[in-house]
């Protein structure tokens, strides 16, 4: 596989990390990605969320928590409790419900300035791709000046496309957050 193509690989990699991080920040609306990596305690063992429940937003400021066996519904909440999100969980007989309050101005501005963070650490790793594989072109002895010249071109036109794609993804979650 040639240089280009593993530097792309790495980047849409970076990019795919980013969208994941990108899920775990609030909006106005409920979103499985809030709980879904949140630990729980069950059967003796640290297991999270997602393994042991199935999460739907059944209204836009609502989740629910379904877990595969009833006995774990308060462990559920439990652990929900103890993350501290900003939510109280309703533990019901075999299920957990829970009301998403509306942001404030306050937290708004906080997750905005959240994904700002998160935005620059993806524009960071994606430029980090590209140092190295600029590095892996110098030091590679069969290329000439002219191929390394032309192999910097190639990866920063990535690199360039991928910051813009970043940028894209972090406005459209910067509109929801935004939203009332």
């Amino acid at each position: 596989m040639n240089m280009k193509k593993q530097a792309k690989n790495e980047m849409e990699i970076t990019l795919e990390h980013l969208a994941k991080e990108l899920q775990n920040i609030r909006t106005g609306r409920a979103n499985p990605g809030m709980v879904e990596n949140l630990f729980v305690e069950v059967y003796g063992a640290q297991m999270k969320v997602k393994e042991v429940a199935s999460i739907t937003c059944p209204e836009p400021r609502q989740l629910l928590i379904s877990p595969f066996d009833q006995n774990n519904s308060s462990s559920i909440g439990k652990s929900i409790e103890k993350a501290n999100l900003g939510f109280v969980p309703i533990v019901e007989a075999n299920l957990v419900r829970i009301n998403i309050p509306p942001m404030d101005d306050n937290l708004r501005k906080e997750m905005v300035k959240l994904l700002h963070k998160k935005r620059e650490e993806g524009k960071i790793s994606i430029r980090h791709v590209r140092a190295k594989f600029n590095k892996l072109a110098k030091a590679d002895s069969n290329l000439t000046d002219d191929d390394v010249k032309h192999h910097e071109k190639e990866i920063q036109v990535l690199t360039d496309d991928f910051c813009t794609q970043v940028d894209k993804i972090c406005e459209v979650k910067e509109n929801e957050i935004s939203t009332i």
